[in-house]
């Protein structure tokens, strides 16, 4: 859902400090989701637009465990943490991120994290553009979601995203409810450390 300027619900919350493309301030992950299902054409845009990430040597060493049949979101609710099944539970879609530690041209591939993390925004912004929200958590057994998905060893384990259509804060439970909202972000100049540290 394209926007030429920052939504009236997101300004609330938040302000860009420099002339930015509205896009990346009207993002968010929110909690509430509805159980309307995904087009698998819109869907598979998400994962088109994080293929194009930039990556080191190309490699790419990012995957994603897709489950949105019933059968294949079970086998997620069975290793996300409690606090997360209360919103969790009703997203259509939900993915589990991994990164290939090693690569046959380098052997230990030392930026697999760093690059899955830009496929990762990559997914979330094509997401927001249609219209789709996001929302990825750490709250969650790796272990045991290794062990489910039959993930091997020489893949490092990220973050599960819900993915689906932003439902009503009224949906949540009441603890919820008051931190349904976009979150701001720290000024730029308590980021930036020009020359040194």
């Amino acid at each position: 859902m394209s926007s030429t300027k920052v939504l009236p619900e997101i300004e609330k919350y938040r302000k860009a400090g420099y002339d930015i493309d509205p896009l990346f301030v009207n993002r968010w992950s929110p909690r509430s989701f509805t159980d309307k299902e995904v087009p698998e054409d819109v869907l598979f845009s998400v994962f088109e637009a994080a293929r194009w990430a930039p990556s080191s040597l190309n490699i790419q060493p990012w995957r994603f465990i897709l489950a949105r049949t019933n059968e294949d979101l079970e086998k997620f609710h069975s290793f996300i943490l409690p606090g997360n099944r209360t919103w969790a539970d009703k997203a259509p879609v939900l993915t589990l991120i991994i990164s290939k530690k090693t690569d046959e041209k380098v052997g230990e591939n030392a930026p697999h994290a760093f690059d899955t993390g830009a496929a990762w925004g990559f997914l979330a912004l094509q997401a927001s553009l249609k219209g789709l929200s996001t929302h990825p958590m750490g709250g969650f057994d790796k272990e045991k979601a290794r062990e489910v998905l039959n993930i091997p060893e020489d893949y490092a384990i990220h973050a599960v995203v819900a993915i689906g259509y932003q439902g009503e804060k009224s949906d949540l439970p009441e603890n919820l409810q008051e931190r349904e909202r976009p979150s701001p972000r720290r000024p730029l100049q308590e980021t930036i450390h020009e020359g040194s540290f």
